[in-house]
């Protein structure tokens, strides 16, 4: 198959065609030429559309897919059409399945089910057997079969010496420990962040405390261990400030934001919406200008849908008893796009988290590999159901202004659009 893509303004800041507005023809899955008014052949496969722009492909970090076990909410074939209609070429897929991504066979299993399609799926194996946080998990099998990290969903490790032996163990592979903050204790049975809102509504709250002590015993255990930690979804201005603090030191110590803690505050809360419940919960106004300075400044090293579809009878109910979890595939480049520039975001969703997770880097040059996002940066429009892709709808940026379209991806050698 050959496609050529017309007009494409490149925003590739390792390649020389960085902001440079050309033609790409891609020959069998790889860029062929990169120059001015390509010929069109009749064999060609022709994309000239409207301030086309391209960058090398998104890969979102926490994606959540229904399949196995919770199918109603979103399919793995399901799944990666709406991840490749949104822009990513590539998803790490969360183990909060049914049974639970703890074993080869089950890393095995996403793997040979999404084969074959435009998005890969990277499967990242939980830390703890059934996500229950007592015994480890089968690591280097789990990465031998292709998990590409290890991590409990949303769970965080209460066993203090558990993540200490796991920091160590995994360093006999280069594997990559994920540590989701959340102190248990102090968080309780709170739905809310924990301030002037949730006085006001009534809510349990989960005060910052909960996020910032998990973080800073995470970050002293790393210290004592060595090896590799990735803290997933930070959403305070003091765990930016913590994290900061251990790069400084020298620690190995990544983490991620979720799209919607960059945009949206707990004042969202009033109407007692129950898209709105996620976790981390949604913070301070504060909070959210030290995150998104946490990402200009590249302390926060990559930024996350956190896609997490909830069937409606889990999510259409009360607040307080609601699941935590929104969709975001379909709406993270727009709404990233509204306080953040396109460097910055290719950053976040392209490099950084391929060179962490240990996926293969991709630039756009001639002879290199086409793993393309293809999308336009400028048109604006209100956030409705009917631009919703995924199977679940709870989406937290429902009526919210977004500036940006996908238009798809070019992956594995498939071309696909989102109509």
């Amino acid at each position: 198959m050959t496609t050529l893509l017309k007009s494409a303004t490149i925003i590739d800041t390792s390649s020389r065609y960085h902001k440079q507005t050309k033609d790409i023809l891609i020959t069998n899955g790889c860029i062929a030429k990169i120059g001015n008014n390509i010929p069109t052949k009749a064999n060609y496969e022709v994309l000239a559309l409207d301030n086309l722009h391209v960058s090398p492909g998104w890969f979102d970090t926490s994606v959540s897919f229904g399949e196995p076990g919770y199918e109603e909410r979103e399919t793995l074939q399901h799944g990666v059409q709406v991840a490749a209609k949104s822009g990513f070429t590539h998803v790490a897929v969360n183990p909060n399945t049914n049974p639970v991504i703890d074993n080869k066979s089950a890393v095995e299993f996403l793997i040979n089910k999404t084969n074959g399609a435009a998005t890969t799926v990277l499967p990242i194996g939980a830390l703890t057997q059934q996500s229950k946080g007592v015994e480890m998990s089968e690591m280097y099998d789990m990465q031998q079969s292709g998990a590409i990290a290890f991590g409990d969903y949303n769970a965080p490790v209460s066993n203090d010496n558990l993540l200490k032996i796991a920091l160590l163990y995994a360093q006999n592979f280069d594997g990559l420990v994920l540590s989701f903050p959340k102190n248990n204790a102090i968080a309780g049975e709170g739905v809310a962040n924990e301030g002037k809102n949730s006085t006001l509504l009534g809510l349990k709250g989960v005060p910052a405390l909960a996020e910032e002590l998990q973080i800073s015993r995470d970050l002293f255990l790393l210290e004592y261990t060595g090896g590799k930690l990735h803290i997933p979804t930070i959403s305070t201005a003091k765990s930016v400030q913590l994290i900061k603090e251990a790069k400084e030191k020298g620690l190995d110590v990544t983490c991620s934001v979720a799209v919607h803690n960059l945009i949206l505050t707990d004042d969202e809360l009033h109407g007692f919406e129950a898209t709105k419940k996620v976790t981390p919960p949604l913070r301070t106004e504060e909070d959210k200008k030290a995150l998104i300075q946490g990402v200009k400044e590249g302390v926060i090293d990559m930024i996350t849908s956190d896609h997490n579809p909830i069937d409606i009878e889990h999510k259409k109910v009360e607040f307080s008893t609601a699941k935590d979890g929104t969709i975001g595939l379909e709406s993270a480049f727009g709404a990233l796009n509204t306080i953040l520039d396109l460097e910055t975001i290719v950053s976040c969703l392209s490099t950084n988290p391929r060179k962490r997770f240990n996926v293969e880097l991709v630039s756009i040059k001639e002879g290199e590999k086409a793993s393309l996002t293809i999308f336009n940066p400028n048109r604006s429009y209100t956030f409705s159901k009917q631009r919703i892709i995924s199977t679940s709808k709870n989406s937290i940026f429902l009526g919210k202004k977004l500036k940006g379209k996908t238009y798809g991806i070019y992956n594995n050698n498939q071309l696909i659009l989102n109509s």
